[in-house]
């Protein structure tokens, strides 16, 4: 049985300030028999706060390609490992769209976490054109092979993987929950392609426009093992919702 994770991505947004206050209301409206894993992926600036502000387990949403040296502007691994930041956001839409991270830059980061024994979150997922054409399933394989399978990994069921229908966030296309457990599917077969009976202990999130009118049926697909929430997740109210949704499934 996997255990589900319902995680907060907050992207560029809030004070250190707010993302405390916010962290508390968060802790503090956990149910005490929540089902689901809950983890915050606040900005660099905010993860030490944040850390000391609330129980609640933070994660990075980036790190380096690099080990600790003369990179300006980079926070490595070991660093992250040194302040018990556990969880590390790999390969986003955004770093990848705005940022030109691609599969093999995703690839080295990995290696990098899994060296100081921390939990990669990767995501994957596909471009409007690409749902439009049917190529969806070609872009999130290569994304697989070479942002994961590329990499030596000892114990795959501990990683975690992210899908992100990019094509349904922002562009006024909504993904059905047929089409997200679709591709949760295919992912979860091609982990077993690569990891044999192991791919069913990885857990794989739905990183696409999840909210409290819709968690609960996105939750119950065999295959979605929980959310990366974006903009939800930035008020208390709303993320608790879909903590909560957990438990009805």
């Amino acid at each position: 049985m996997r255990k589900k994770i319902v995680a907060g991505n907050w992207k560029s947004n809030l004070t250190v300030k707010e993302g405390c206050q916010l962290a508390k209301a968060i802790a503090e409206g956990l149910p005490e028999d929540s089902a689901a894993e809950v983890i915050l992926f606040p900005t660099f600036l905010h993860l030490l706060a944040i850390q000391a502000a609330s129980p609640i387990p933070v994660g990075a949403q980036n790190c380096s390609a690099y080990h600790n040296g003369a990179y300006t502007g980079e926070v490595s691994t070991a660093m992250l490992a040194a302040e018990h930041i556990q969880f590390v956001l790999l390969g986003h839409s955004e770093r990848r769209q705005y940022f030109g991270k691609t599969d093999a830059a995703v690839a080295v980061r990995l290696q990098r976490v899994l060296e100081e024994k921390l939990t990669p979150v990767i995501c994957v997922g596909e471009m409007l054109e690409a749902r439009n054409t049917g190529e969806q399933f070609d872009i999130v394989r290569g994304q697989l092979e070479k942002g994961i399978f590329s990499v030596d990994i000892e114990n795959p069921e501990d990683i975690i993987v992210a899908y992100e229908p990019v094509w349904a966030i922002g562009t006024g296309h909504t993904a059905t929950t047929e089409q997200a457990q679709e591709m949760h599917a295919f992912i979860r077969n091609s982990l077993a392609e690569k990891y044999g009976n192991a791919a069913e202990h990885i857990r794989i999130l739905y990183g696409g426009s999840c909210k409290p009118e819709n968690a609960e049926s996105l939750f119950a697909c065999p295959d979605v093992d929980g959310g990366l929430i974006g903009g939800a997740s930035l008020k208390a109210a709303d993320f608790l919702a879909i903590i909560k949704a957990v438990k009805n499934i």
